[in-house]
């Protein structure tokens, strides 16, 4: 179920954390055109620090697994393609990524500075808790490690304990909504694939359509609710087909 629900979630995760806004002021390539791209500049901005809780988050059950590592890495994508070298910039998120999942003794003080670059924005804060708390949940349930690390980030961030719990509770309800494609006729259907089609084949029609339909973190914007709404159904039957194929061919 855990591999099933995670690219289920991935459009859920980026809903929540634009939900609020009709767009974001501040990021795009115009506002990033007069950074200097570097580990330093990179780890110290909004951005990249907001890397690093992600890294703490999805590493605090033990192991950041293969398909949870492909998330992040369409969200190096994202982050990395408002900046100048974009190349460079998204190796360098790697690396962030990697040295910040290595330890989680300092999320409190990661999350305070966190804070502080987006200047208390009730909001923006909203946002990227949302992201968080739906990341801990990308590997089918939230250990207790996962929710003691979500804790620390929401005091950090003086985020409001009963919206916390009610973004947590509507994410597990979506998880428990989250159902299997009825047929393996109708799983090929969505993929747009046949049954004498390889899993290679398979595969790259299922990453080209996570691609298509997957919301970004910067190009989502300027979108509506009912876009991501529409993206997230559309996710979730993608990755319930692909899920369906992959166990029917073992």
């Amino acid at each position: 179920m855990g591999n099933l629900i995670i690219f289920a979630l991935l459009g859920a995760i980026f809903y929540y954390i634009f939900k609020s806004y009709s767009r974001y002021e501040g990021y795009s390539k115009e506002a990033f055109k007069n950074f200097s791209v570097s580990h330093d500049s990179l780890k110290h901005s909004e951005l990249g620090l907001f890397v690093a809780l992600v890294a703490k988050v999805a590493k605090a059950d033990g192991k950041v697994d293969a398909l949870e590592a492909q998330l992040v890495g369409i969200m190096f994508d994202d982050i990395a393609a408002v900046f100048p070298q974009p190349e460079k910039t998204k190796q360098i998120l790697k690396d962030i990524f990697n040295e910040e999942k290595q330890r989680l003794d300092d999320t409190r003080e990661v999350a305070q500075h966190f804070a502080n670059a987006i200047k208390h924005n009730k909001a923006k804060q909203q946002q990227f808790m949302g992201f968080l708390i739906q990341l801990a949940f990308v590997d089918g349930e939230v250990s207790q490690s996962e929710e003691e690390l979500l804790q620390i980030i929401a005091e950090a961030l003086d985020f409001d304990p009963d919206t916390y719990h009610k973004i947590f509770d509507q994410f597990e309800q979506m998880m428990k909504n989250v159902s299997p494609k009825a047929n393996i006729e109708d799983a090929y259907k969505v993929l747009g694939v046949s049954k004498e089609d390889d899993m290679k084949t398979v595969k790259k029609a299922y990453k080209k359509l996570v691609r298509q339909y997957h919301p970004d973190i910067i190009a989502s914007q300027g979108k509506g609710e009912a876009y991501m709404k529409e993206a997230t159904a559309k996710t979730q039957e993608i990755n319930q087909a692909y899920e369906m194929i992959e166990e029917f061919r073992k």
